[in-house]
């Protein structure tokens, strides 16, 4: 109890009614996890992404390969967005809030929706199926393309703040202490990886048919994207095995790697994203050829600041050792008159 004529103020230690655990907060008995507003966010974009694929299925079912991959669709924000529900209802009620937060339970659970929500972004944006995208990689279902992609990056924020908040496991600060610029070079391999596989659905859905509607120089640009993506992922994929492996690359391998995929991602971005390119619409392939620029031309800078830095420390190096040699001199010519004298 707290004295009526005290002038300090109660804490939140002195409230009954909230408590620190750990992580986590209790309130009148009730588990408040730091991830309640994260999952109530995941579940509007369950939500949304759940009526717009129903939405589309109902309009389109052109292949049964299509209607198929419809279906997946459907049942996967369907079961997301449930499970999501579950979720948030469980944190609302003291006795079940003890089973959800910072256990094992909500561990796998962000682990599966996580998988879920992999699968729907790579059925959605997938041309072939007539869902968020068109043939050409253009947006047509915004909703759907969008909130699919939020519920995808909900996902992985959620599952690094539980591995970081119960296991003490920060895997981004993990991933920036394991090795200089690994973080970049995961970036730069996400983004070629999904450019290459964009481009390549692009040119099967327009260019690899009997008689292609496309002119020659937009298949031309498409298989210029898929080439460009290919090698990137190559690239980033080596240093991010070394790095990971030896925790470091070599830096004129790395430093060559960055730089040239910086000229050909330029080069990407000029030629994809033009208006006689595939990349031209607003899509995974635009999207992504962009994030791929950006991140060689990240790599390429700090891997410049490093070859700059590392040159003036060698510079100072080679000063103070002649500083010292100069003086070793002087004191030897010194010694020398003093014995003369």
């Amino acid at each position: 109890k707290h004295n009526a004529n005290a002038s300090t103020p109660p804490t939140d230690d002195d409230d009954p009614a909230a408590t620190m655990i750990g992580t986590t907060t209790e309130v009148d008995g009730r588990i408040r996890s730091p991830r309640f507003t994260t999952w109530l966010c995941f579940m509007v974009f369950s939500l949304i992404t759940m009526s717009s694929a129903l939405e589309v299925v109902e309009r389109y079912s052109e292949t049964d390969m299509a209607m198929k991959n419809q279906r997946y669709a459907v049942a996967s924000s369907i079961s997301s967005f449930v499970i999501n529900g579950i979720v948030v209802m469980m944190h609302l009620t003291p006795k079940t809030s003890s089973y959800i937060v910072a256990t094992k339970l909500e561990g796998a659970v962000c682990l599966f929706l996580m998988g879920f929500n992999t699968a729907t972004v790579a059925v959605a944006s997938d041309p072939n199926n007539g869902l968020a995208v068109k043939s050409d990689g253009a947006v047509m279902n915004g909703n759907l393309y969008y909130f699919s992609w939020a519920g995808f990056v909900t996902s992985v924020v959620m599952s690094v703040s539980y591995l970081r908040s119960v296991y003490h496991l920060d895997v981004a600060g993990e991933m920036r202490n394991r090795s200089a610029r690994l973080t970049l070079w995961a970036a730069l391999l996400a983004s070629s990886l999904i450019v290459m596989g964009s481009a390549a659905n692009v040119y099967d859905a327009e260019c690899n048919v009997y008689e292609p509607e496309r002119t020659e120089k937009y298949c031309n640009r498409t298989a210029f994207a898929v080439t460009i993506g290919a090698l990137g992922t190559m690239a980033s994929l080596v240093v991010v095995g070394l790095k990971i492996a030896t925790s470091r690359a070599p830096f004129v391998l790395e430093m060559t790697l960055s730089v040239s995929l910086f000229v050909l991602d330029a080069f990407g971005v000029a030629y994809v994203t033009s208006g006689y390119g595939p990349g031209a619409p607003l899509g995974n392939l635009y999207y992504f050829s962009w994030g791929a620029f950006i991140s060689a031309f990240f790599l390429s800078s700090s891997c410049y600041e490093s070859y700059v830095g590392a040159r003036k420390h060698m510079m100072m190096e080679e000063e103070e050792l002649s500083f010292r040699e100069r003086g070793g001199i002087a004191e030897s010519k010194e010694e020398g008159a003093t014995a003369d004298f």
